[in-house]
């Protein structure tokens, strides 16, 4: 954590600020995922279903195949049209030897997609997409029991955002749980129902002050004086990006799109800078600028996806 701090003193004093690969952050949970498989007496299977010609996603596929077989899972991609998606997600529910599944979307680009993200059994969702996972999150309730026994699961993304800011040490441990964020100012610029609005309801619900960014509006994510623990509000925003940018302790993009770039002159010295977009959004020169900067998080991502894989297994050994 010390360097944190220093990288954000040196950029504060005009130095260029630091980069922080992925692969760093993944490491500590990687070997953990290691050390779990070892003691099981079969590998977990995932299986991930890919129906788009997307780039991206087909890496983020061959990424997650290759991680999963390293660390002791068994991973079969299964790449079909489009029409078929749905009775295959339905098989892999239904296969006792399946522990996991994962969709790559987009699939159809609309809300056909959500629907679709809700076929998966809520006992295989290791991107934690299901409705009851969803809501859970957003009401800041974190166990599927009421004796606690069952975890529920968060959205895999999001949750790899909020693991890069606390190896960073941006949670501030000194704070109560729930009020580790406040007094931090956060932009995101993505406002998905699968990252940037789940993303900005757990950063809000840690204490955080988020500015939730998408192409129609600003929206403001808090949860207001004395709601501790309580779930986010939300309000409308009349400030532009420059405005909330500029008293941003952290800005957070995910824009899809090769043609867009963050305006290094909206970034705040000293500012941490965080890319989960599979396009780079930021010019070279935010590091002039940024104290901190975190180019992808590709490899957190898959890390968190396996943790819970594992952790639905455990959800469901409670059950048993």
């Amino acid at each position: 954590m010390s360097s944190s701090v220093s990288a954000s003193a040196s950029a504060a004093a005009g130095a260029a600020g630091k980069t922080i690969l992925a692969s760093k952050v993944a490491k500590k949970y990687t070997d953990e995922l290691k050390e779990e498989t070892s003691k099981l007496d079969r590998r977990p299977k995932l299986v991930g279903f890919l129906a788009n010609d997307d780039p991206a996603a087909k890496m983020y596929a061959q990424w997650t195949g290759k991680t999963s077989e390293s660390l002791g899972f068994q991973y079969e991609l299964i790449e079909l049209p489009k029409d078929s998606l749905e009775e295959e997600i339905y098989k892999a529910n239904n296969d006792d030897n399946v522990n996991g599944i994962i969709v790559y979307f987009p699939v159809f680009g609309d809300r056909q997609d959500q629907y679709l993200q809700q076929c998966v059994s809520i006992d295989k969702d290791v991107e934690g997409l299901n409705f009851k996972y969803i809501s859970n999150m957003y009401h800041n309730i974190r166990y599927l029991d009421d004796s606690k026994s069952k975890k529920s699961i968060l959205p895999c993304t999001p949750l790899a955002i909020v693991k890069v800011l606390e190896y960073l040490g941006l949670y501030n441990n000194l704070l109560n749980y729930g009020d580790k964020l406040y007094g931090k100012t956060i932009t995101i610029v993505n406002r998905s129902e699968i990252v940037g609005r789940p993303l900005a309801a757990l950063l809000a619900n840690d204490g955080a002050t988020v500015y939730s960014v998408d192409i129609n509006n600003i929206q403001l994510y808090e949860r207001g004086d004395g709601l501790t623990l309580k779930k986010h509000m939300v309000v409308d925003c009349t400030e532009t990006l420059e405005e909330v940018a500029k008293k941003s302790d952290i800005i957070i993009t995910g824009v899809p799109t090769s043609n867009y770039k963050f305006p290094t002159e909206y970034v705040k010295r000293g500012a941490v800078v965080i890319n989960f977009s599979s396009e780079k959004n930021f010019n070279d020169d935010v590091k002039n600028i940024a104290s901190l900067y975190v180019p992808s998080i590709g490899k957190v991502t898959i890390a968190m996806l396996l943790r819970n894989l594992l952790r639905l297994m455990e959800n469901k050994k409670s059950i048993n």
